[in-house]
């Protein structure tokens, strides 16, 4: 494989500059280097996009419930069957 030596690299930036121009070439050497450091830290692990609320943090945040008024069940507690009976 031959090596790539400091005229080459001068050759492919002078170039660079001649096709894309002077404007374009900043904004794309940004955006390489971002998508270079966004593959980096997937390979890695990192992940900023998504953050995990712990379920203890996410409680704390919640206001405490209010108790339920006196004679009134939980929902889905039956207090008496369709009949009139005592419930099941």
């Amino acid at each position: 494989m031959p090596n790539v030596g400091p005229w080459e690299i001068i050759l492919v930036l002078i170039v660079a500059l001649v096709v894309f121009g002077p404007k374009r070439l900043p904004e794309m050497g940004k955006s390489v280097g971002k998508s270079m450091r966004e593959f980096k830290d997937s390979l890695s692990g990192k992940d900023d996009d998504e953050v995990e609320v712990s379920p203890v943090t996410r409680a704390q945040e919640l206001p405490p419930a209010a108790p339920p008024p006196a004679g009134v069940a939980a929902p889905g507690v039956p207090t008496h069957s369709a009949e009139g009976g005592a419930p099941r």
